[in-house]
């Protein structure tokens, strides 16, 4: 598994980057030669040349010593692999500004929520390109403090659907940091993970708290039962074949019929509200990435969730009403013309009109 040669480059070092590269360095020298992060946070940097990367959350703490960089001018190609851990506003950018880096035979993996490997096959190639759906949580509470905030592993694939031996090594070599699967159908991964953060991200931004806080609310499980339908009607239209999430959760059963929605309290209903609950139960502390993104100043990912799912319903002559209006809602409140708070999910379901009153 891997060699003394094998270099790998993480770009971004919030929650989930620096989660992952304080994994990857738990690997001895001869197994994984090198491995960089890059952040443009000085704070970070100097956090972590100080006192390494404190890794907390889920089992005991630790510290591992790495290195942070801020520009390709610290370092010099070829990378085996280089992991974009941006969010997604900051993807193409940071695939351009990196790929001169890539070795031959490289790969670029894509940690994004959304459907990131798509835009980066668009500058690198789609032969060079892997997806990586993260399924679990990590938030960054301090400079060089990195917090899991729920278990769970990877699947990884190819936009084709075929193996290689640079795909099967990067999973041995994150399984360091959680549990690996390589799937052939990486679109369905995808849009079922999309339709999750569509609800979860999108939602957890105008509610403004904690998973487990908001799942309790009636409005944020019906809510979050309208998205994901929208996404898994769109998804169909599309022609992807969504799989489970976990190898459990099935989008598909999940979306709402007209008959759920017109029958007060049906059985099938009330089975899908205490999945949400358990849902919300089990990943209890995890709060929005990209409400933490608006409070540092940056752009939503918004666009490349739900605004997604808005244009692609656009192009086959659907609407997605409920995506549409949490769109809009997460860039007032990024704008500051709207606060975060559970009110504004009442005022949503109200706007769009859903009767949440059962």
């Amino acid at each position: 598994m891997g060699s003394a040669s094998t270099r790998i480059l993480v770009v971004g070092c919030g929650g989930i980057g620096g989660t992952v590269v304080g994994g990857l360095l738990a690997h001895a020298p001869e197994v994984l030669g090198e491995v960089l992060a890059v952040s443009r946070n000085a704070q970070i940097a100097r956090a972590v040349a100080a006192r390494g990367y404190v890794l907390t959350g889920v089992g005991e703490p630790v510290i591992r010593r790495g290195r942070v960089i801020e520009s390709p001018a610290d370092t010099s190609g070829p990378f085996d692999y280089i992991i974009l851990a941006v969010q997604p506003p900051q993807v193409e950018e940071a695939a351009r500004t990196w790929a001169p880096l890539l070795g031959p035979a490289g790969r670029m993996v894509c940690f994004q929520n959304g459907l990131c490997e798509w835009r980066v096959a668009e500058i690198v190639g789609p032969e060079r390109v892997i997806g990586g759906v993260v399924a679990w949580g990590a938030s960054m509470p301090e400079p060089g403090v990195f917090e899991r905030t729920s278990s769970g592993g990877f699947v990884l694939g190819r936009l084709d659907g075929q193996e290689d031996p640079q795909l099967l090594l990067l999973s041995l070599l994150l399984e360091s940091v959680g549990p690996v699967s390589v799937t052939d159908n990486l679109a369905g991964a995808r849009w079922s993970k999309l339709a999750i953060n569509c609800a979860i991200s999108t939602l957890g931004t105008i509610g403004g708290d904690r998973l487990g806080v908001l799942m309790k609310m009636r409005v944020t499980r019906r809510l979050a039962l309208e998205v994901m339908s929208e996404v898994v009607m769109v998804a169909q239209a599309e022609g992807v074949r969504l799989e489970k999430v976990a190898g459990t959760l099935d989008l598909e059963w999940l979306a709402l019929t007209d008959e759920e929605r017109a029958v007060r309290g049906s059985a099938a209903l009330v089975a899908k509200h205490t999945l949400l609950l358990a849902v919300g139960t089990r990943y209890r502390r995890l709060r929005s990435s990209m409400l933490a993104a608006i409070e540092r100043g940056r752009a939503p990912a918004v666009d490349f969730l739900n605004g997604e799912v808005v244009t692609r319903a656009e192009r086959h002559g659907l609407s997605a009403p409920v995506n549409a209006r949490a769109q809009a809602l997460v860039h007032a409140i990024a704008r500051g013309e709207e606060t975060s708070s559970p009110e504004r999910l009442r005022s949503l379901a109200g706007t769009v009109g859903i009767d949440i009153s059962w």
